[in-house]
């Protein structure tokens, strides 16, 4: 079985985030990375079901979206994990675009591979978006499932069988391969990477392939190919501080009644 697992590079949760001097981005240039954390879930998934199988292929697809990500460290990540082999996505024409450029640019490429399911996590923790891998499925004519956390695979009868919590319950959706399915927490619990597995990930095949390689026009890709346009980008408002009235009960409680009433004008 031949699995192809996409995958974001996304800045650390715990990176400070400023904003460039025009308003319409984040300062990406001192900030560190990491593998979007929903598509180590779609990684740990896809080596299990290889483990299972017994036999498989699991490629890794990465694009560098912007000049200051190092999507080279991610993917030598998940080829630590144990996935087989990495294709970056790289070039000027594939930076600053939106979700549905990325999903061009991916499709383009996973029609040179073969392939029998596409896992995607279910959001990158960038931006929220969670499109990505449902607008890949539309664009190769194939059937998803999204925000999955349970995934059965039958290789005999071509076809897996998907668990998805829904509002009132648990969803189960068969789909025949091929196949796009994007991972939710509590697929799985992904793996960290050996010794062995670093060591042996320097050894496996890490390709760039360019636009010309994907044989898509520049022009449908980045922001020349973008159907979104980020007008602006603000921090969320500070929080304001709690206010602590100090005094007996009866003298705390006539305080906020005044401040109800005459500060805030809620009463």
């Amino acid at each position: 079985m031949n699995i192809i697992v996409c995958m974001k590079q996304v800045p650390a949760t715990e990176s400070k985030l400023t904003i460039v001097a025009d308003g319409n981005d984040i300062d990406r240039s001192n900030l560190s990375f990491i593998v979007n954390p929903y598509d180590e879930f779609a990684v740990e998934e896809a080596l299990q079901i290889k483990e299972r199988l017994g036999a498989g292929e699991v490629t890794v697809l990465s694009m560098r979206q912007h000049e200051s990500q190092k999507p080279e460290e991610a993917l030598r990540t998940c080829l630590a994990m144990g996935a087989d082999k990495a294709i970056l996505l790289d070039g000027p024409a594939f930076h600053g675009g939106d979700s549905f450029t990325t999903a061009t640019a991916l499709t383009s490429a996973i029609q040179r591979l073969p392939f029998d399911l596409l896992l995607f996590g279910k959001q990158a923790v960038d931006d929220d978006g969670g499109t990505v891998g449902i607008q890949v499925a539309e664009l190769l004519g194939i059937p998803h499932v999204a925000v999955v956390n349970k995934l059965e695979v039958h290789p005999v009868s071509r076809a897996v069988v998907a668990h998805r919590q829904v509002e009132d319950g648990i969803e189960v959706v068969e789909a025949s391969f091929p196949v796009v399915i994007t991972c939710q927490k509590g697929l799985n619990e992904p793996r960290y990477p050996s010794l062995p597995g670093i060591m042996k990930a320097k050894q496996k095949p890490l390709n760039t392939w360019t636009c010309e390689d994907i044989g898509i026009d520049p022009g449908r890709l980045g922001a020349s190919g973008a159907k979104l346009k980020t007008l602006r980008v603000e921090p969320p408002p500070t929080r304001l501080t709690g206010r602590i009235l100090d005094g007996d009960t009866s003298t705390a409680v006539k305080e906020l009644v005044r401040i109800l009433h005459e500060e805030e004008k809620l009463i």
